[in-house]
This record gives C-alpha cells, structure tokens and sequence, in this order.
C-alpha cells in the first residue's frame, strides 16, 4: 500500500482513539462517581482536567515534533495517552482520576497534531484533500460509537474496561508508526518559549482548576479563588512577555486580524454552551430520569450523525448566503437546541429527544464548520502552524468552562431547591444558562464583514448600485 494511502490510517487511529474515549467517558460518568465514592458533579474536574492538558501542551506539539522527530513524539504520545488510560482504569479516588485524565491530555495534545503535521509534510499536495478526508473519519465516528459502546461496557461489565480499549489500538499505532511514518525534522528549529510555556500553563491550569473545583469538591472554597486569581496574574504577565520575546509560544499578534479574532472570541463564547452537553447530558439522562448507561448512551449519539450528515451540506449554505449570516443566525439557532435539552422530563418520548438531539447536532456541526474556515481567511500561510496552536489552545479552554459554569449552575440550583443530591427538575437552569452564553456569540458575528471569507465560501454579494459606493471592491473582512 502506498505511504499516501497507509499515512493517514495510521494517525486516524490516534484520532479515533482520542475522540471514542472522551465520548465513552461521558456515558459513563455517573457509574464511575459511584464506584469512586463522589458526588458526580465532581467529575466535572476530570473533564476540565483533561481539556486543560490539551490546552497546556498543544501550542509545544509542532515545536517538538521539529525538534525531536515527528514518529519520535507521534509514538510517544500514544504512549503517553496509554499510560494514561490505564491510569484511569487503576483509579480509586476522584484526586487519582483526576491525574491520569491529565496525564491522558498530554498525550493526546501532541498525538493528532503531529499526525497531522506528518500528514500534511508527507502526502503530495494533490493527494492532501484525500488523505485529510480519510483522516477525519474518525473524527466523526468515534462519536457516534463512542457512547453506545461506553454505555454497553458499562451496564454489562464494568466501566474500567472502556480505558482497556485504547491499549491494543494503541500498540497497533505505534508499530504500524516505527515502520511508515518518517521521522521528519528541522534543521532550524527556534528556541522553545520556556517562559511563556510555563507562565501560559500555569496560566491555563490555575484558572481552570478555580473554576472546576468551586463547590464541595476536592479543595477549599478559598482555595479554588486564589487559583484563579494567580492564574489570571499568569496570563497577564504572558501577554507582557509575549509582546517582547520573538519566539512566544502563542503568537497573540494574530488577534490582531479581524476574521481570525472574531472567530476565536465568537467561537469561545458558542463552545462554551456545547462544552456543557457531555457533562450535563449523560448525568441528566442517567441520574435524573433513571435510565441506563446504554440506554443513554443509545440516544446521545444520534448527535454526532446529525453533525456527520452536515458536512455534506456546510459548503453549499455557506456559498448561498456567506460566513457573517450563517455564524450570526445558527449561533442562535444551535444555543436553542442547547437550550432544549433542559425542557426535557423522564416522560419525554425518546423518539422526540434524538429528533432534536439529531438536529441540534446538524447546526452545531454547521457552526463549527464555519467557525474553523472563517478564522483561516485572512491567514498567511506562514502564520498558519502559529494560528491553528492559538486557536486550538482557546477551544480547549472555551469547552472547559463550559463543564465548569453548567456544573456551577447545576449545583447551585440543586443547593437553591434544597436538594442533597442532584434531580431531574435541576438540569433545566443549567442548560438555560448555557445556552444564553453560546447565544451571545451572535453579536461578535454579527461585526464580520459581510464579504469575509468569501474567497474561501464562494459567496458572492449582489451590488446594486456599485458606481455609489465609497468602499471599493477588496474589502476582505481583514
């Protein structure tokens, strides 16, 4: 088989590993907070930990992969992610869960873009669609195999088994990756941003582990606001660095392009509504209403269809009525169905739930389709490795505080009702909330030009009196 063809399947197994655990995980939360003896509110640490991790380590990836090799750190990464799944199926506390969840996000933050690196690296450029194509099937199956799957393990055996299925795809990536993938270097690598990797670090980590542990969970009230706290001194003090330092490992100059800020800042705030979902979802289903892990897991996936069956239309409504009204209009559309979830009872027919659980899936695809070309318009392609570390950074970040602020709501609401545990009535308000978050991207949109990325869409504006305007004709949105 030739490398072309052979490349891309050996990295869809990394992709396809990363993206079947996290959606495997969240099916099975509620069983795992009681093995561990918590509240499965707690778990929200676990989540945000391992988001955390990718966001800490995925703007270091591309400099290693230059510096050491790519199959050099594309294998130990899976290493690494292996490692830490077994750490997971080991745990017997919510602190040592925690951990291996973290241990796992370092090796997923350099595995796929590596992979991805070699890809692009590798692959002649009139086979890089094809190749990028088969690596993003994955991309789309693990979730919707994902929770079924963690939802049959679960109920039937045990949920420690779910973190024994990485190890033998794990084993097949790496001697399928000593044999084919190249171990591609730079001869001129910069120096690494020691400086402003650990102040953007411990940055990352301080302000998300405040926010995670607010409640009864793990560490003092006063604790968790003193982690937040020196976190945003962190940051502060890494946009300083950042402005002098010719190297920094975030490059923020990039802010300064409208599309690519717009699209990070509205991004982050419409992700925040959609990180909550695996967190509040599985736990309203299961705790709430009473079902079981699988049959959850039988009506969540039905989500990441409706996204698979989206991709075959994004670029055709995108080239009908361009980036500025699609991202402005479906914020508020996908926020809805955010919304919707919170309106449904234990006595909800399921039919109706995975109708708009397959919906919902369907416009949230569609904006993140479009959140990911928009933010690339106006993107050099020297800047490019700089912009996809930046953007992929705040992402992880962006969905992390979802977990955090629908599992506030959540708590705070069940506290408000006077209820020692969670019920099915507390779910609403978080969803609510959430959903009111995302919706407000809406208005960072809404100040796209109505021309950006049109190159990239294909939408064209009609002009009905060109002669009139004072604009001129290259107006990019830039």
């Amino acid at each position: 088989m030739r490398r072309s063809r052979l490349l891309p399947l050996i990295i869809a197994t990394a992709l396809f590993m990363e993206n079947t655990d996290s959606t495997v995980i969240s099916t099975s939360l509620p069983m795992i907070a009681e093995t561990l003896g918590t509240d499965p509110i707690a778990l929200k640490l676990a989540l945000t930990s391992y988001l955390v991790s990718l966001a800490i380590f995925i703007p270091i990836s591309g400099w290693m992969a230059d510096k050491y090799g790519a199959r050099t750190i594309f294998t130990a990464a899976i290493g690494v992610f292996m490692a830490g799944s077994l750490a997971c199926a080991a745990s017997t506390s919510l602190e040592w869960f925690v951990i291996a969840r973290f241990v796992q996000g370092a090796g997923g933050a350099m595995m796929v873009p590596v992979g991805r690196l070699v890809l692009l690296r590798s692959v002649p450029r009139s086979e890089v669609v094809q190749a990028l194509a088969t690596l993003t099937i994955p991309a789309l199956v693990g979730p919707i195999v994902g929770p079924p799957l963690g939802g049959f393990i679960t109920t039937f055996f045990h949920w420690r088994w779910i973190f024994f299925i990485n190890i033998p795809i794990g084993i097949l990536g790496i001697v399928m990756a000593l044999r084919f993938v190249p171990n591609i270097k730079e001869d001129d690598t910069p120096p690494l941003d020691t400086i402003g990797f650990l102040l953007s670090g411990f940055g990352f980590a301080l302000v998300m582990l405040g926010f995670a542990s607010g409640g009864r969970h793990l560490i003092p009230g006063e604790i968790s606001a003193g982690c937040v706290i020196v976190g945003a001194i962190c940051l502060v003090l890494y946009i300083f660095h950042a402005r002098r330092t010719p190297y920094p490992v975030l490059h923020l100059n990039l802010l300064k392009i409208p599309t690519f800020r717009i699209s990070v800042a509205g991004g982050f705030m419409f992700r925040i509504g959609i990180g909550a979902i695996p967190f509040l979802l599985p736990l309203m289903l299961q705790v709430g209403f009473g079902l079981s892990p699988l049959a959850s897991g039988s009506l969540t996936f039905i989500a990441a269809v409706g996204a698979l069956f989206m991709k075959t239309m994004a670029k055709r409504i995108l080239e009908r009525f361009g980036f500025r009204r699609v991202l402005t209009i479906n914020a508020v559309i996908g926020a809805s169905f955010v919304a919707a979830n919170g309106f449904f009872t234990p006595d909800t027919p399921h039919w109706l739930i995975m109708i708009l659980l397959l919906v919902g899936g369907c416009f949230r695809s569609l904006q993140f389709t479009s959140i990911n070309a928009i933010a690339y318009a106006d993107i050099s392609n020297r800047e490019m490795s700089y912009a996809t570390s930046l953007a992929s950074a705040l992402q992880q970040v962006s969905l992390s505080v979802g977990v955090a602020v629908g599992a506030f709501v959540l708590e705070y609401v069940a506290g408000l009702n006077g209820d020692a545990t969670i019920t099915a009535g507390d779910f609403g308000p978080a969803f609510w909330f959430v959903a009111f978050i995302s919706a407000l991207a809406a208005f960072i949109f809404a100040r796209l030009h109505p021309t950006a990325g049109a190159e990239m869409s294909g939408h064209r504006i009609v002009k009905e009196k060109p002669a009139s305007s004072g604009l001129g004709d290259g107006m990019s949105g830039r």
